[in-house]
């Protein structure tokens, strides 16, 4: 009796310890730079954060509806230029204030993006994934042949603050990176939660039936397309405040958006946490090898490697794959003391099982 009390509690237990645990990562993220301020740890961290952002960001779209998108460096090499030619225009002095400009260019690469996923939601599948990259390289391409306007391949240059120097100068781009970032999970978490998402995760299951029950699939994909872009556009802005200097090769390079959906697909597609979990493991691991055999490109050899692990041994993710295992076990735990008659008893308040309560989920 004590053992059906105990197995009764189960999920409550598991959600404290979630919310323990997203409390530990908030706690070290906010003092991160005043427990390690060195430069190279900042540094790493504030790409770190920067591609949580951006594999959440990506999720919403690439994660939620199925379509894999391959090109959303364009909305990330958009949201650069767009935030370098308004702070260059405005001759707005470098400091704090250019970050009023931020949410003005993820507002101007949702436009784009309005444009872009007119044309291209209009295809599904490989072809979806064909016209995405294409649009990326065509923004590349005018980005370098654009010299009045960008720069062209001699680059745009940003104007940045003197007075953050020394071990400070990475701190104001990281907490505004930890805040793109959790703005962006909050919204990710609040779409996944909603009949939108709902509507989205229909969508990923068969966009036929969804149309048939009701689900507006064309207006909710060009939604969550347009949202995922401005998000992306948003963290671009502030990549560019900070690397200072805008070339088309690296704000619209294709490594960008692969890297998003290989974050993405290591934590677990349409999932809130994997993403998370995905570019945490992932961007500081790329940063080293990039590091030590950037002059040679062999990083590029290590990012295959963990795509084709991944695929051929987490196919679903380390967050999809990890709730089997405790569902697993907690299936077992409770056949072992009510094997004798778990046929004819009632289940435990709040005890579903998880195949039924993920049906329930998905189902538009």
């Amino acid at each position: 009796m004590s053992g059906t009390r105990t197995l009764a509690i189960t999920p409550g237990r598991l959600t404290a310890l979630k919310g323990l645990a997203m409390l530990v990562v908030a706690i070290l993220a906010l003092i991160l730079p005043l427990i390690a301020p060195d430069p190279a740890t900042t540094g790493m961290a504030v790409f770190t954060v920067m591609y949580v952002g951006l594999a959440s960001a990506w999720n919403i779209m690439g994660g939620y509806t199925g379509y894999i998108s391959l090109g959303h460096a364009a909305f990330f090499g958009f949201g650069a230029y767009s935030f370098g030619l308004m702070i260059n225009h405005l001759n707005m002095a470098p400091g704090y204030l250019p970050f009023v400009l931020v949410p003005l260019a993820g507002l101007l690469t949702g436009a784009l993006a309005v444009g872009i996923g007119w044309v291209a939601l209009r295809t599904r599948a490989a072809t979806f994934v064909i016209v995405t990259i294409a649009f990326m390289f065509m923004l590349q391409l005018l980005g370098e042949n654009l010299v009045k306007l960008t720069g062209g391949g001699a680059g745009l240059a940003l104007p940045y603050s003197h007075d953050w120097g020394g071990d400070f100068f990475n701190i104001p781009y990281y907490y505004a990176m930890l805040a793109l970032a959790v703005l962006t999970i909050g919204v990710s978490w609040w779409i996944r939660r909603s009949k939108f998402g709902l509507g989205l995760l229909a969508i990923r299951d068969d966009e036929d039936k969804a149309l048939a029950v009701g689900v507006p699939t064309r207006s909710f994909k060009l939604t969550a397309f347009v949202i995922s872009a401005v998000l992306v556009g948003m963290i671009g802005a502030v990549y560019a405040y900070y690397v200072t200097y805008l070339y088309p090769q690296f704000a619209f390079d294709p490594l960008i958006g692969i890297s998003m959906v290989l974050m993405a697909f290591l934590g677990g597609l349409g999932t809130v946490s994997g993403p998370v979990i995905g570019a945490v493991l992932l961007e500081p691991a790329q940063m080293e090898f990039a590091y030590r055999f950037g002059a040679s490109r062999l990083y590029l050899v290590f990012y295959a490697a963990v795509f084709l692990i991944v695929i051929l041994l987490l196919p679903r993710g380390i967050v999809p794959s990890v709730a089997d295992l405790v569902h697993s076990w907690r299936r077992r735990r409770q056949a072992g003391p009510t094997a004798g008659g778990s046929r004819n008893a009632p289940a435990s308040a709040g005890e579903e099982p998880p195949a039924t309560a993920q049906q329930r989920l998905a189902s538009p």
